[in-house]
């Protein structure tokens, strides 16, 4: 398949996808691009804004995956300006304008990701692990039965600062991907990911000829 990957991270989805598809990586940080460029040298990866990339191009694909940033969605992120005292921001509705164009304007499959949102969301998604899904064909179907994906045991909100070189081992251990040669804010880019295995659970799922619920 031709496959589009937005926002592509340093490509925790993308990890267990093999190398028989013609993927095609869009990130806006020329340093996690580089990184993801590393792990995946046969992909394309091209720095650019993934959304006014989508709607240029997404009519050359079969596949898109499309993973928005997702601050602005977060009870993590409303909390902080609940408690903390930080200012309120609107949340980004992107994601929306997303999901929309691809659900009405594209005809191959596709899946959206965002974290579980503080807010009801405006079109229900699938929910596996600490992800919202949104997609155009069934998510949860395995074999005829419901596949089930263990919940994350890594405090992924914070933690004391003496406590981030241990959350980054553990990081990096359970997504397979060292990033101990690069120069980033690792605890982030590792935060971001998408577990593998969820993730070619959904590109084989893709496949399948099954409408969601």
């Amino acid at each position: 398949m031709k496959i589009l990957n937005l926002y592509c991270g340093i490509g925790g989805n993308r990890r267990l996808w093999g190398n028989e598809h013609d993927i095609t990586a869009i990130e806006l940080n020329p340093q996690i691009a580089k990184i993801y460029q590393d792990f995946f040298p046969q992909d394309k990866v091209i720095v650019a804004d993934a959304h006014q990339y989508l709607l240029e191009h997404f009519k050359e694909y079969d596949f898109i995956w499309s993973s928005p940033p997702c601050p602005s969605h977060s009870s993590f992120r409303k909390n902080f300006s609940c408690n903390v005292g930080a200012k309120p921001i609107y949340p980004d509705m992107k994601l929306y304008e997303e999901i929309l164009l691809l659900k009405y304007y594209f005809k191959g499959k596709w899946v959206i990701e965002n974290v579980i949102s503080y807010y009801e969301p405006l079109i229900t998604p699938t929910i596996l692990q600490r992800h919202y899904f949104w997609s155009n064909f069934a998510l949860k179907q395995w074999g005829g039965a419901y596949k089930q994906f263990p919940k994350d045991t890594i405090n992924l909100t914070g933690g004391q600062n003496e406590d981030a070189d241990i959350q980054i081992k553990q990081l990096q251990e359970r997504h397979n991907m060292n990033l101990d040669d690069y120069k980033i804010d690792k605890r982030t880019a590792l935060r971001n990911c998408v577990s593998s295995e969820l993730g070619l659970h959904i590109l084989n799922e893709s496949k399948r000829d099954i409408q969601p619920e």
